[in-house]
């Protein structure tokens, strides 16, 4: 901590091409990450500085390169990451790293058009619709081995959860299976949207069906930057900051 408040600057890691919580280019990036990076600064009266970077092939790369050690490149570590999932076994995968402050619980959710499917309960209400479909997202994944396949031939694959959600919503799919931040994110740029369109839960294996939290982590043994952090995390959420920054994103607030 001495050395951070000497630098004056909170360096945080986010996910590049990660909307609607981080993306954008360098230090210009938007998104309700970035927003609440930039809350945290405040709160512990720092500037900030963004570390953009690519995912890994998994969580524990990108704890590695942005948190404890450091890219081979040279890039980071950075003081904190946003937008890691608060488990258990990631923890005890990754001992060097703190895992804490959960600030939302993140859901998958079917975005359809009313008008089509007025209902869906499990995977066979989706037969014969078309569905949009995050590339190598685990919903992706999920959804097209679901029974050896049923329901892959009506599946469509797009860049971003966003851009599938949009599908629905000027009608041209009849779902999307996304996460609930890329549904609402598209639903809130569309505005004046006139599709009818409802949110439902879907239970598939290898689905967490109570979604997953998603929090900060800094290295283990920077323990006083954790405490900061978390009062830091703790005085936005009772002073409704940290919902108002979920609402000018178009975002639900889910309790972690």
């Amino acid at each position: 901590m001495e050395k951070i408040r000497a630098r004056g600057t909170l360096k945080v890691a986010v996910y590049k091409d990660n909307a609607p919580y981080s993306d954008g280019k360098g230090q210009d990036m938007s998104g309700l990450d970035i927003s609440l990076a930039q809350a945290l600064a405040s709160q512990l009266g720092l500037k900030l500085s963004l570390l953009p970077f690519d995912a890994g092939e998994n969580m524990n790369d990108d704890l590695r390169n942005m948190v404890w050690k450091g890219h081979y490149l040279g890039y980071g570590p950075a003081d904190v990451m946003l937008h890691v999932p608060v488990d258990r076994y990631l923890m005890n995968e990754n001992k060097q790293v703190h895992i804490f402050g959960a600030y939302v619980r993140e859901h998958l959710v079917v975005l359809h058009n009313t008008q089509r499917i007025n209902s869906v309960y499990n995977p066979e209400d989706l037969i014969e619709r078309k569905i949009a479909v995050e590339q190598g997202s685990g919903a992706a994944s999920a959804l097209m081995g679901y029974k050896g396949g049923l329901l892959r031939n009506q599946v469509s694959i797009f860049k971003d959860g966003i851009e599938a959600a949009k599908q629905v919503l000027t009608g041209a799919f009849d779902a999307a299976f996304v996460s609930r931040a890329q549904a609402e994110a598209a639903i809130f740029e569309r505005k004046d949207n006139p599709t009818p369109w409802a949110l439902s839960s879907l239970t598939l294996p290898g689905v967490m069906p109570n979604g997953w939290p998603l929090g900060l982590a800094v290295k283990a043994d920077n323990k006083e930057l954790a405490t900061a952090l978390d009062n830091a995390l703790t005085t936005l959420r009772e002073r409704g900051e940290l919902l108002r920054l979920f609402k000018s994103h178009g975002l639900t607030l889910a309790a972690p």
